[in-house]
């Protein structure tokens, strides 16, 4: 047990000492005015980097993600349809497909899906 103990604080000396030596050696160079600028295939940047994205792109990604996830939740239980009861299966996802499609309804209503705006 000693043994162990010895050897961990030994490997945690040596690889702390590893690292200060490598930091005092390391070439401090003053920080490039081309190092520190956005690449953009050799171009100089046509836009800000930071400049804010579409909501409406942020929007048509969350739809996609929930029906993603939607055929992710739906498939493996049509493997289970032969073990189950059939008509506790097709209420459950009639009312899951429902609720999906009514969600859906209301983001078209209030022009989430609007992508020419």
């Amino acid at each position: 047990m000693n043994i162990i103990l010895m050897m961990g604080v030994l490997v945690f000396t040596l690889s702390t000492m590893v690292m200060m030596i490598a930091s005092l050696l390391a070439v401090k160079s003053i920080v490039d005015r081309e190092k520190s600028t956005p690449f953009e295939c050799g171009f100089d940047p046509f836009y800000l980097a930071r400049i804010p994205f579409s909501l409406k792109f942020f929007l048509i990604a969350v739809i996609f993600l929930i029906f993603d996830v939607e055929i992710a939740i739906i498939l493996p239980t049509m493997m289970a349809f032969k073990w189950s009861n059939p008509s506790s299966w097709m209420i459950t996802f009639t009312v899951f497909i429902v609720i999906l499609l009514v969600g859906l309804f209301y983001e078209w209503n209030q022009g989430a899906l609007d992508w020419s705006n």
